[in-house]
């Protein structure tokens, strides 16, 4: 398939320097001056993104007032380009050579709507949550339920389920594949590099939002279609809750076991019964190839987010309680 069928759709917020390395990646990547579409959508930026994105030849489309969301900016995208295929990038990734010349050839099955590859941090080493949440990142090949910010899909695809919903704060791509497969389509992961993603990741409060956000999104898809033929996301969020609602008592419980006690012993039983549901998580990721310090650090992480998660599910519910929708939650 002709390169000239081909829109490239970037959304970004005061990305700076990591928007420029986005835009020249594309172009290097595939080798313009060539018939594509390079749009960049611009959520109310402060430091020049669109200015730049412009300079670098993009069309530029500003979202102006209104709710800001990832979702309601990769719909502006798309609906401005005219190309048949629309790869979504976000603007802190930069595009990996020969991922498009893959995905475009596995577009002649008239049932795949969406194509993705592999997205890894650039930076996994400049700081321990890079490194952890880059293994997030890996997931095997094949045919999936879901896809995530960066991928490859049919316009006439997009069109028929309407695009992305953009009253949702988070999970997006998954709610859009959802909708996707009802039709009928196919959500394929091929095993080629597609993406590097710059996380800028260097505190742990930056850690603890991402986590909200994600159990915000795990709720609210959870609770749309909970009552439909096919549900998705209930296992999810219900282990969630479970695992959330056991490590929030249970330290709590310790650490007040340790006060009546007036000793550490309940505390350090809590530590040793949590590192070794690490390890065992470790040793069921050895699949993703990292070392095994990075695959410890990441089964810690495995069972630490579920507090945050359950936050995020928590904060939904509240507000639909209320009838006050949450705002977006941004991490950087």
């Amino acid at each position: 398939m002709s390169a000239a069928a081909l829109a490239v759709v970037v959304i970004g917020r005061n990305e700076g320097k990591r928007l420029i390395a986005c835009l020249e990646s594309i172009r290097s990547s595939l080798g313009m001056p060539t018939p594509v579409e390079l749009i960049y959508v611009d959520s109310n930026s402060t430091d020049g993104s669109g200015e730049q994105a412009e300079g670098h030849g993009a069309k530029v489309i500003l979202l102006g007032s209104g709710k800001q969301s990832a979702a309601r900016a990769r719909n502006a995208g798309w609906r401005s380009a005219t190309a048949p295929l629309v790869f979504f990038m976000d603007g802190d990734t930069i595009l990996q050579k020969g991922f498009l010349a893959a995905a475009l050839q596995e577009f002649d099955n008239p049932a795949v709507g969406v194509v993705w590859g592999h997205r890894r941090e650039i930076r996994p080493e400049a700081s321990i949550y890079n490194r952890i949440l880059d293994l997030d990142w890996i997931y095997a090949p094949g045919l999936t339920d879901f896809c995530g910010g960066d991928a490859l899909m049919r316009r006439s695809s997009l069109e028929r389920v309407n695009g992305f919903n953009p009253e949702l704060i988070a999970g997006e791509e998954p709610d859009l594949c959802r909708r996707m497969r009802a039709t009928g389509d196919l959500i394929l992961h091929i095993d080629v590099p597609m993406t590097g993603h710059d996380m800028a990741m260097f505190h742990f409060s930056q850690y603890w939002r991402r986590a909200v956000r994600s159990g915000h999104a795990y709720a609210e898809i959870r609770d749309r279609y909970r009552d439909t033929p096919d549900p998705f996301w209930n296992r999810e969020s219900r282990d969630n809750i479970l695992r959330g609602s056991f490590y929030l008592l249970g330290g709590i419980g310790t650490c007040a076991a340790s006060m009546i006690w007036g000793s550490f012993l309940p505390i350090l039983v809590g530590l040793a019964g949590f590192a070794l549901l690490a390890v065992r998580t470790a040793l069921k990721s050895r699949w993703k190839g990292a070392s095994w310090g990075t695959l410890l650090m990441f089964g810690l992480h495995s069972h630490l987010q579920q507090v945050p998660v359950l936050q995020g599910q928590i904060l939904y519910f509240w507000g639909r309680m209320r009838k006050n929708r949450t705002e977006l939650i941004e991490y950087k």
